[in-house]
């Protein structure tokens, strides 16, 4: 049996929510998945909601995360799109509680600066690295995904 853990990092959003997933085993970093679960515009609120712990549910069980690593709210603009994210990312957190899966914190300028030494980082940048630690041939898309993974390997280099 291998050696090492599985982190899952997540990219909360209601519309879309990234998730990535890798295998760290004695400092290196292994892609395992990546992707958005996305849900329908004219769903009921509650009914996106439902759908994103489903989904969650899913990658919980199949992938079975040692942590995960979600990103902390960015309050821009609209505090309305804000609030429904922050319930997408109350989900996130239940889902994971629900699995027994340890959560850990990190802002965005946290995540840009453990990736790129800079925390005002560009979308740019951030994918260049999460490409070049995971020695991908491009770029992973969408940025909702990379911004996950980005996750996973910050955490993969914090003491947890």
């Amino acid at each position: 049996m291998e050696q090492g853990y599985i982190l899952m990092g997540l990219d909360p959003g209601y519309g879309r929510m990234g998730f990535g997933v890798i295998f760290v085993n004695a400092g290196a970093v292994e892609l395992v998945d990546y992707g958005v679960m996305v849900t329908t515009s004219g769903d009921a609120f509650e009914n996106r909601l439902l759908s994103l712990a489903n989904d969650l549910g899913d990658l919980f069980a199949h992938h079975k995360p040692h942590a995960v690593a979600i990103e902390k709210l960015f309050f821009g603009k609209s505090s309305s799109t804000a609030m429904c994210v922050a319930e997408a990312r109350g989900v996130a957190m239940l889902m994971a509680a629900q699995s027994g899966t340890p959560v850990f914190e990190f802002t965005p300028a946290q995540i840009k600066k453990a990736m790129t030494g800079n925390g005002a980082a560009t979308k740019a940048g951030m994918q260049k690295m999460v490409k070049e630690i995971l020695h991908l041939p491009k770029p992973p898309k969408p940025d909702d995904a990379a911004d996950a993974l980005a996750a996973a390997i910050t955490m993969a280099n914090k003491k947890w």
